[in-house]
């Protein structure tokens, strides 16, 4: 390991959150090591879409849509139902439009054009938010890492990879540095930006229980750094934890073991029904709400299609698949039947209530194109697929357990206020301790607002956090 001297700032992680915060710490003029536990930069953020939500940009403007941070605001509380503080989130939301210009500043091509979805590079829709406020980059979370990581080589921050902060130096009441393979190294403040806990499944089991219950079918999609260092550093140096309890589940298939690019989607012409045979929801509401909603049922909840639609289902991928549907179907662990009322009869629901779940969709958002009870159609439409879906009426018919399943991040994280510093018990700042994007909670709430919610947190806070260090040094 490289040893250094005069050392300002030291910055725990590589990922989006850490890249984010070195160079802005470095903008400020501050000498800067990145130290990352893992062979290469970028974290989760490489591993995403790079999709960013901010309000009151110039993508925004370029399109014509009027937005401002204060209604950022206003809607990113009331999801969370005011239980986080607000202060921070002001802060947050303020400062996410004025990162994103930054990062276009230094090369991110985010086009000024509508998207529908978060892999086409321009404005999308991120959740359930008034105004579309999901920013997608060229090149995805790979591009997005390959900005900063030359925009932190232009600035002179070095790395060290490979290589795992195993203690904070926590001398007198302050962090004056970290111990890293063995090796005390000094500086003025540091940034911890190690990512979530989402790989470590004790950790898990304190944190966010929730994912547990998905039982066999959980499976993690985190980057493999994200073991949890952050809440050792929190016992070391007596730092409050906040956000317990609290993570992003998307909701997948029981059989679904990537992340839907690699997976497949699920046919357009499905229901989703719960425990009394009957739909519920709009199956292509964001995730800032779905899993809500299916975790609200009684009962399993099952995706309904036919024959039609399993072989309309392009190959190349790893779950949803033709081929894989049979596969899944023949071994009995996806139920499949000549007829409603016997899918039903599998699925342990009323009979007379799937088949008139059926024969809505049918008669409704297949044959009109229109969806009165869940407004299907206006998320179609978002995403590109206008068209009316197919009646489900080939069979045989198959059905498909739905739950939250993929854990994609944790928001348990070291307490931070508004300048991305590290608070202790009492409420007070830790003197030369910040923290950003899943290290640093309060941020991401017990709702996930959308697509690239936790992409805007990690470089907005860590850009934040960055500036903080600097100053504190």
């Amino acid at each position: 390991m490289t040893d250094f001297d005069a050392l300002d700032v030291i910055v725990v992680g590589g990922g989006g959150a850490g890249l984010a915060a070195a160079v802005s710490a470095a903008e400020q003029g501050a000498q800067v090591a990145l130290f990352e536990s893992e062979r290469e930069l970028g974290g989760s953020t490489q591993l995403s879409a790079g999709m960013f939500t901010a309000a009151g940009t110039s993508v925004q403007r370029g399109l014509g849509v009027e937005d401002t941070a204060e209604r950022h605001f206003q809607h990113y509380m009331d999801l969370n139902q005011w239980q986080l503080k607000p202060g921070l989130i002001r802060a947050f939301c303020a400062a996410a439009g004025p990162t994103l210009e930054w990062l276009l500043g230094l090369g991110l091509d985010v086009p000024a054009a509508v998207s529908p979805d978060a892999h086409t590079p321009g404005l999308c829709r991120a959740g359930v938010e008034d105004v579309w406020r999901g920013h997608v980059p060229r090149d995805q979370g790979y591009g997005l890492v390959q900005v900063l990581d030359r925009a932190r080589r232009e600035r002179g921050v070095e790395v060290v990879l490979g290589t795992r902060v195993e203690r904070l130096l926590y001398e007198e009441g302050r962090v004056t540095g970290v111990v890293a393979d063995g090796i005390e190294v000094r500086a003025g403040a540091v940034v911890v930006a190690s990512g979530g806990l989402a790989r470590d499944p004790g950790l898990l089991d304190r944190h966010y229980p929730a994912a547990r219950a998905a039982g066999e079918a959980l499976f993690v999609v985190a980057a493999p750094g994200s073991r949890g260092d952050h809440i050792a550093f929190a016992e070391q140096t007596g730092s409050a934890l906040t956000g317990h309890g609290w993570g992003l589940m998307l909701p997948t298939a029981y059989f679904q073991r990537y992340h839907h690019w690699q997976a497949g989607f699920p046919p357009k012409s499905r229901v989703y029904v719960n425990g009394a045979g009957r739909r519920f929801m709009d199956e292509d509401a964001s995730y800032a709400v779905s899993s809500g909603i299916i975790l609200a049922q009684d009962g399993p909840v099952w995706a309904v299609f036919d024959e039609k639609a399993r072989l309309g289902l392009p190959p190349g991928y790893a779950d949803w698949t033709p081929d894989r549907i049979a596969e899944e179907a023949r071994a009995g662990r996806l139920l499949s039947a000549a007829s409603p009322a016997e899918l039903a009869a599998a699925m342990g629901v009323p009979a007379d209530a799937l088949t008139a779940t059926l024969a809505r969709w049918n008669a409704r958002l297949a044959a009109t194109g229109r969806d009165p009870e869940f407004l299907r159609e206006e998320s179609l439409a978002a995403k590109g697929s206008p068209q009316a879906p197919d009646p489900i009426a080939a069979g045989p018919f198959y059905a498909a357990r739905i739950l939250p399943a993929e854990l994609v991040c944790t928001h348990t994280g070291l307490e931070i206020d508004q300048d991305a510093a590290v608070l202790d018990h009492t409420g007070t700042a830790v003197p030369g301790l910040f923290a950003a994007g899943e290290a640093g909670g309060g941020v991401l709430g017990m709702r996930y607002v959308g697509g690239g919610n936790a992409v805007a947190n990690a470089l907005t806070m860590g850009r934040i956090a960055g500036r903080g260090a600097a100053r504190g040094r």
